[in-house]
């Protein structure tokens, strides 16, 4: 089982820029799904974006053009830049991994979240 830890979530203007990290232990990342979710308060965990090493990298349409995926197998880490952000954006952003599901909310391992508040 993977241990995740989320990092770089923090207060923003809108159009700033944050870049957050997922680091892993306890396992390698380069076979796994990597996805980023997020929850608003009041509203349901939603999927931001995924990237596996079948498909590549996959965004939802509110985030399109502005977020960037990447993953360094190296350094067992996975980012999401996240540009010209939007009161909209904010929420508890999470990282999550798995085998077997996709990129959905039945992954199998999760990290605790970052908050990502975009506000002036």
């Amino acid at each position: 089982q993977l241990q995740l830890v989320e990092s770089g979530g923090g207060l923003v203007q809108p159009g700033g820029s944050l870049r957050l990290s997922c680091a892993a232990s306890g396992g390698t990342l380069d076979y796994y799904d990597l996805g980023w979710f997020r929850q608003a308060p009041g509203k349901e965990r939603e999927r931001v974006s995924c990237i596996s090493n079948s498909a590549g990298a996959d965004y939802d349409d509110s985030v399109k053009g502005r977020f960037t995926v990447s993953r360094d197998n190296a350094k067992n880490t996975v980012y999401l830049q996240m540009n010209s952000l939007k009161p909209e954006d904010t929420g508890v952003y999470y990282c999550a991994a798995g085998f077997t599901a996709g990129c959905t909310l039945g992954m199998e391992d999760w990290g605790k979240g970052t908050l990502v508040t975009v506000s002036s």
